[in-house]
């Protein structure tokens, strides 16, 4: 992927774009999706789609193969965020970069604009990015030697329920942690209790690790369990106090309220874990790790891998 810009082929020609995704999704080897056999199936020739009144002369079909073993016929969509989808890959792929580059997000109505869709396909279309970008594989964070910070916050509103005059307990908490020059992971809980958040700290911070909070009673219960737990008293205005301080984790959520109230406006509680794991995503693929949009998007392009998201179960818009 040499450019960065969308004047690059794969953004225009529907040929360079399925040869781009099939490199990056059969990095190992052609696996069949239909029998999982690797490497046993071949391109096959150049055919067109049955006539309609769109196109009476049919489409070519691009990227055709066929396998040896079990004689079924695929493309590198399937078993991917693209299977069954009419767009085209070459627009896939501008949609991809344009929402791996834009630090706080890009929303439905500007994809839509820009790629000359429906309003209900950009919507989709995003939401299956969004899919790609989650990552199971990051670890605990922290480790000897490795500061953690945690801290939670409010967004949105829950559905159906009143927000009480001054308060915040119906809206959707949001609790994330973050190892100091590393990655973040974050995660929609129901509510954020001091059970349900020692559970995620436990579960996803190394004990070797420095713990670092503000003054909540929700984090009592990491005392004693990792090297140390030091806070700040953000209600004395205490921010930072030597090394210690949860500037890092506030400067991440400042970034991802920032796209979720300017760019994206609403967001419904259901699709809330989605929107997460693509700000988590960008975080962890940013340029002060050493990645750059065009390696972030081709991260986004290996996650296509074995996550589907139909309409159906992506639910109504939001």
């Amino acid at each position: 992927m040499a450019n960065s810009v969308l004047s690059a082929p794969y953004f225009h020609n529907e040929e360079a774009a399925y040869a781009l995704i099939e490199a990056h999704i059969w990095a190992d080897g052609r696996v069949c999706p239909h029998c999982g056999v690797v490497g046993e199936s071949g391109k096959l020739a150049p055919q067109m789609t049955k006539a309609s009144k769109k196109n009476p002369e049919g489409k070519p079909v691009i990227g055709l193969y066929k396998c040896y073993a079990c004689r079924g016929q695929f493309t590198v969509r399937k078993g991917t965020i693209f299977e069954e989808s009419r767009l085209p890959l070459r627009l896939w792929l501008q949609a991809i970069h344009m929402l791996c580059s834009s630090k706080k997000g890009f929303s439905t109505r500007q994809m839509q604009r820009i790629l000359g869709c429906g309003m209900k396909t950009a919507w989709h279309l995003t939401h299956r990015i969004r899919e790609a970008m989650k990552d199971g594989s990051i670890g605990n964070l922290g480790g000897e030697g490795h500061t953690v910070e945690v801290d939670e916050t409010y967004i949105g509103q829950k559905k159906g329920v009143a927000k009480p005059r001054g308060g915040s307990r119906h809206m959707n908490a949001v609790v994330s942690l973050v190892q100091r020059g590393g990655k973040v992971k974050s995660f929609h809980v129901e509510k954020a209790n001091k059970a349900t958040v020692a559970h995620i700290v436990m579960a996803n911070v190394a004990k070797e690790s420095r713990l670092h909070t503000d003054e909540s009673h929700l984090y009592k219960g990491a005392d004693g369990v990792f090297l140390s737990h030091e806070t700040v008293n953000h209600g004395r205005d205490e921010y930072v106090r030597g090394d210690v301080t949860t500037n890092t984790i506030e400067n991440y959520f400042s970034v991802f309220k920032r796209g979720m109230r300017g760019v994206y406006q609403h967001c419904d509680e259901k699709h809330l874990h989605r929107y997460l794991a693509e700000f988590d995503f960008r975080y962890n693929n940013r340029s002060a790790l050493g990645v750059e949009d065009e390696a972030r998007t081709i991260n986004a392009i290996k996650g296509a891998k074995g996550k589907r998201l139909s309409y159906r179960s992506a639910g109504d818009r939001a």
